[in-house]
């Protein structure tokens, strides 16, 4: 923090010069050793209450800014706020989309005419882009100004838009909407989209994930295509249920097969798959829900990443009329921490489990499970069980230290429909993961893939990286922490190994799903620009 924001800061937040001196007073005692949550409590406001660690954060930035100290990565991650926030290597920012008509019509989905389908406007993230009127330019600078604040990292952006049905906007909003989203993170405007990309390349924020959320009846070769254009390489889907009866009971408008030809499609095209699943909708039981979520590995969806949303009841649905009458009853909160118990040791070791609870505040729930820290009852019933979930989240190394030397590789190698995935991993000696790579190997023996309209020049005979990804706390482009997993070249040799496996299973090329901020990376790797991906020529082995 340069002393010109740092002084636009302090008028900002009301930050006086008292509460500075509290905080380097604070910062003196936690370089001594002292915690930090102790030595805040050690030095009480006049006021009353304690010192916020963002204050604790720009003294330390003033400090070092001001040459009263040197660069403490180590203090930084002892004072910095909600640390997990950029623990999985990467920081995320999540915008919402303005309201919109949206072509489904699904009984639970609450109708707030002030936000996007679907959304409460006193949901966490959605209460701030309400604030920042669904302004996307606002609303990724003050997500991005409460990261710094905070002590976190920001050169490497995750962004993740919500909203709604995404597929179902204006093609012209869109563009706009991703286009003042970079123009925040490169603090620079620009006149097209193409140009906003190109600025991040280098900028100070740099995109390296961007995510949209869409229904399976949206999915097709052409709406692919668009995505790539935009810069997009996860798309989170909800198939909700893998039933066609509770489908049609809960008015989704997509069938099951409709949804695994969309996850077929994103796959073949390289993309990242978030599937939302959501227990006790109307007509499931228990067991009913249990005999589901095993569909998602055993029918051809093999997720790379997961949310779960148990079904909750609001009032201002559809959903509550069948509840009036006596024909939906919510699961109790125990009844769902006992299903999740059981089937969360089910997931699969490619699959992250990114959330099983949506935020919405307690008192929009008519009758049900309340609590939005549902995990965490879910953790203590597993351990009391002795069983343990094998997800990606439950084994990432976070801010364990790494030893490179000790690291191996394994290649765990699935087969969902028209694919051979293989998930490379560098693994610790307790069994963590350090990194990984998603290569996948399209498959159509038996010419039925519903790829076959695609028709992307850069993926003709090519092996797809769909995902590279190595795990701890992140950090600055070209920096280092000892221990740390990322920036010791785990990246570089997991696409080795995927080049690799590619020429020795006949494959000419190789392409990855490039984020905007990753090109600079690739292209130091020997990946080459082409029209909607990067690719490489990897050969064939005689």
């Amino acid at each position: 923090m340069e002393m010109k924001d740092f002084e636009n800061w302090m008028e900002r937040y009301q930050v006086t010069a008292e509460k500075l001196e509290i905080a380097r007073l604070v910062l003196t005692k936690i370089r001594q050793g002292k915690d930090a949550v102790a030595a805040l409590r050690s030095e009480p406001l006049p006021e009353g209450g304690y010192l916020p660690k963002s204050v604790l954060v720009a003294e330390y930035r003033r400090q070092v800014e001001t040459g009263e100290c040197l660069k403490d990565n180590a203090l930084l991650e002892r004072i910095r706020m909600k640390p997990m926030r950029s623990l999985s290597g990467v920081t995320t920012v999540t915008v919402l989309t303005k309201p919109y008509p949206c072509p489904g019509h699904c009984i639970f989905c609450p109708d707030d005419v002030r936000m996007p389908k679907s959304y409460l406007v006193d949901e966490p993230g959605a209460a701030r882009a309400f604030q920042n009127n669904f302004d996307p330019y606002a609303q990724v600078r003050s997500r991005l100004d409460s990261y710094e604040a905070n002590g976190h990292p920001t050169d490497k952006i995750e962004l993740l838009i919500l909203g709604g049905t995404w597929s179902a906007y204006r093609h012209d909003y869109q563009e706009e909407f991703v286009r003042r989203c970079f123009d925040a993170m490169n603090e620079v405007d620009s006149a097209t989209l193409e140009e906003a990309q190109r600025i991040n390349e280098s900028a100070p924020h740099r995109n390296v994930g961007l995510v949209i959320e869409t229904r399976p009846d949206e999915i097709t070769p052409k709406e692919l295509a668009w995505l790539r254009h935009l810069g997009v390489t996860k798309v989170q889907m909800g198939v909700q249920s893998l039933d066609d009866h509770v489908l049609e009971l809960n008015k989704r408008g997509h069938s099951v097969a409709q949804a695994l030809r969309a996850a077929s499609l994103l796959r073949a095209a390289g993309f990242k798959i978030v599937l939302h699943w959501m227990p006790n909708l109307l007509g499931a039981t228990l067991d009913s829900d249990r005999e589901d979520f095993t569909r998602l590995w055993t029918d051809g969806f093999a997720p790379d990443e997961l949310k779960i949303y148990p079904c909750q009841l609001l009032e201002d649905t559809e959903l509550y009329s069948h509840w009036q009458r006596g024909e939906y009853k919510p699961y109790t909160q125990d009844e769902l921490v006992q299903l999740i118990a059981d089937i969360k040791p089910t997931i699969q070791p490619y699959c992250r489990v990114n959330r099983v609870i949506r935020d919405i505040p307690s008192h929009h729930v008519v009758e049900g499970n309340k609590r939005t820290s549902l995990r965490q009852d879910i953790t203590a019933e597993m351990e009391r069980r002795g069983v343990q979930c094998n997800c990606i989240r439950c084994r990432e190394v976070r801010t364990q230290n790494v030893d490179a030397q000790s690291l191996r590789l394994e290649d765990h190698v699935y087969t969902p429909a028209y694919a051979e995935e293989h998930f490379l991993h560098y693994r610790t000696s307790d069994d963590k993961i350090a990194g990984y790579l998603r290569l996948s190997l399209p498959q159509d023996t038996a010419g039925q893939h519903p790829s076959a309209d695609l028709d992307f020049a850069d993926l003709q005979n090519a092996a797809l990286i769909r995902e590279v990804h190595v795990y701890g706390q992140s950090l600055a482009v070209g920096s280092e922490r000892e221990g740390s997993a990322q920036h010791i070249g785990l990246g570089t040799r997991l696409l080795e190994e995927a080049a690799r496996i590619a020429q020795e299973h006949g494959y000419s090329n190789l392409a990855v799903i490039a984020a905007i901020g990753t090109r600079m990376y690739y292209e130091a790797r020997g990946f080459e620009r082409g029209a909607l991906y990067m690719v490489k020529k990897v050969g064939i082995r005689n």
